[in-house]
């Protein structure tokens, strides 16, 4: 063997036959059954040839419309899903939120008022009483038939009315000569169902030492600026009222508030706390 041999300086030298098959280009794979063997073609721009496309891969108007397609779907059931958990918010959400609230207002009223009912306890002079704080709790709100019961409390701001029905400002008081005039938003926390009330259905409001039972006796719907609803005798403004009246307003109709529904209800009946629960509330 040859020096350089030994250090590797001359490469083995092939016979003419592999340096044939070497040349010879590899033939392409069979392809397997159910598949297509697709030529590729290079792409040359002024920067050469940058990518290689084939006529399977190369996109056409068919697949930019089956992208947008898909891209949209996915953007309308995002939405969906967001809609219906809002949804599940105004239905449920908002319910728990206005209980815990009015769980609170009630024990309010109740310290407020303290131990009454008290058949021992002579009454003392009679005071006027003096008017309620804005956004403090004034009065129960029972209305059998729905099987529903609030706490109403001073004032019918957007604050005020967030979690519990208001009290107008200036009018009545429960029990008292005119007409004590409530307003509570249409969800289903509040008066959602007003306008199941007929002509005759109880309506039992309750204050300290008394309970006030109210019959329905109209139900109108009218404009919002109809604020004439509300006054000491609905729908005459400046009249010297007589009797002792309640009135509830909300949206309507629901889930919109380009109109009020109003119920109207006029004092049947007083029963003292210290006699029970009025049979209308299950006493």
């Amino acid at each position: 063997m040859d020096s350089t041999a030994l250090m590797g300086a001359v490469p083995p030298v092939r016979d003419s036959g592999d340096a044939e098959q070497a040349d010879t280009p590899a033939e392409p794979p069979h392809p397997r059954r159910g598949e297509r063997v697709v030529q590729l073609r290079p792409e040359q721009t002024g920067e050469g040839y940058k990518s290689v496309y084939s006529e399977l891969t190369r996109p056409s108007f068919a697949s930019r419309l089956r992208t947008g397609v898909r891209v949209t779907g996915e953007v309308l059931i995002t939405f969906g899903l967001v809609v219906l958990l809002f949804a599940g918010y105004e239905i449920w959400g908002k319910s728990v939120i206005v209980d815990a609230h009015q769980n609170d207002l009630s024990s309010q009223l109740a310290q407020e008022w303290g131990p009454t009912g008290d058949p021992t306890v002579s009454p003392g002079p009679s005071e006027d009483p003096k008017p309620p704080a804005e956004g403090k709790p004034v009065a129960g709100l029972y209305i059998p038939k729905l099987d529903k019961h609030w706490i109403v409390v001073e004032g019918v701001t957007q604050e005020d009315i967030r979690y519990a029905p208001g009290h107008y400002p200036k009018s009545a008081m429960p029990g008292q000569v005119g007409n004590f005039a409530v307003a509570g938003h249409r969800i289903r926390a509040t008066f959602w169902r007003l306008d199941e009330l007929r002509n005759g259905d109880n309506i039992v409001v309750e204050g300290k030492t008394e309970w006030y039972i109210y019959k329905v006796y109209k139900t109108r719907i009218v404009k919002p600026t109809q604020v004439e609803v509300v006054a000491p005798v609905p729908m005459k403004p400046g009249a010297t009222p007589t009797e002792k009246l309640l009135t509830l307003t909300t949206c309507n109709p629901k889930f919109d508030n380009y109109q009020r529904l109003i119920i109207h209800a006029r004092l049947d009946h007083e029963l003292a706390k210290s006699a029970g629960r009025p049979p209308e509330l299950g006493g």
